[in-house]
């Protein structure tokens, strides 16, 4: 059964609901947002958006590209992004992708390096590299999940690769639907290439990831840099559409961990213990 959200952490903060290149001047273009139906509209003076049930309007704004929206009263500000500012970046979407899934578990597939040797043979993994070496994962002073020290053998890690390279990756959980990758560019190896998925949770067991590119321009072309996100993605949506159940649990009991889901532990632990019920299956108490 399909229900709106009420988890105030979700409710009280900003979620994407349109790319700015398909939300033409003047066109009305539907949305949803936490099981709520929305209507986003460009004007002279902005972006306005309304509830479709009640036709009131909701706080909207526009960042990196995208319209953003809040159902609730926001508590803090769109995630800071300083990357974003950078010259010398591709700064691009990675095109919106709809997914029949629980955004929490899109956001758990993005944490998740053992699925790479598998599901992107030949790009970002391939065997017998298959074995996910230890790693950290701590919460920051910004009550951010982060995982440090990720190290994965990688036969096509970038646009740019010209070969296989280990690859120096952190992960960052900067809200319930937001995550973050920072990884070694292989021209610059003292910068670091840096993807945004920000995922719009549509209801509870679907939702669209929008991809945020802040590659360095070093040798790549933003259309290469989008097509190969959108190849990717392209790889993991029907994986992540055959999971079952689509939403994500959150009792330590449901689903075996292993020592490669150290980060998959800790983002479940993160979620319950921010009250993130929507997009979930809660913990037995």
């Amino acid at each position: 059964m399909d229900r709106t959200c009420g988890d105030p952490v979700l409710v009280n903060d900003w979620h994407i609901i349109a790319d700015l290149t398909a939300l033409p001047h003047g066109r009305i273009r539907m949305a949803r947002l936490l099981g709520v139906d929305l209507t986003a509209k460009k004007s002279e003076t902005g972006y306005t958006v309304k509830r479709l049930d009640t036709n009131e309007p909701v706080a909207a704004t526009e960042r990196y590209g995208f319209l953003w929206a809040c159902l609730g009263t926001p508590e803090r500000d769109i995630v800071t992004i300083p990357e974003a500012a950078e010259t010398d970046r591709h700064i691009i979407s990675g095109g919106s992708i709809g997914v029949r899934v629980s955004g929490l578990r899109a956001v758990e597939n993005f944490l998740d390096m053992g699925h790479f040797p598998f599901v992107h043979t030949g790009s970002l993994g391939e065997e017998p590299h298959t074995e996910v070496q230890p790693y950290k994962v701590h919460l920051t002073e910004g009550d951010e999940v982060l995982a440090t020290e990720c190290r994965f053998f990688q036969p096509a890690a970038s646009p740019t690769a010209s070969g296989g390279m280990m690859v120096d990756y952190v992960y960052k959980v900067v809200r319930p639907y937001t995550v973050a990758l920072y990884k070694s560019n292989p021209v610059q190896p003292d910068r670091l290439d840096v993807i945004f998925l920000f995922v719009q949770p549509v209801d509870e067991e679907s939702c669209i990831a929008h991809p945020l590119l802040c590659y360095l321009k070093d040798g790549i072309d933003a259309a290469g840099v989008r097509a190969f996100m959108q190849f990717i993605f392209g790889q993991d949506k029907p994986i992540l559409e055959n999971q079952l159940p689509k939403r994500l649990p959150l009792d330590a009991r449901a689903e075996t961990p292993i020592r490669a889901d150290a980060v998959s532990v800790y983002y479940r632990r993160w979620l319950r213990d921010h009250g993130v019920t929507y997009g979930a299956i809660p913990a037995r108490h």
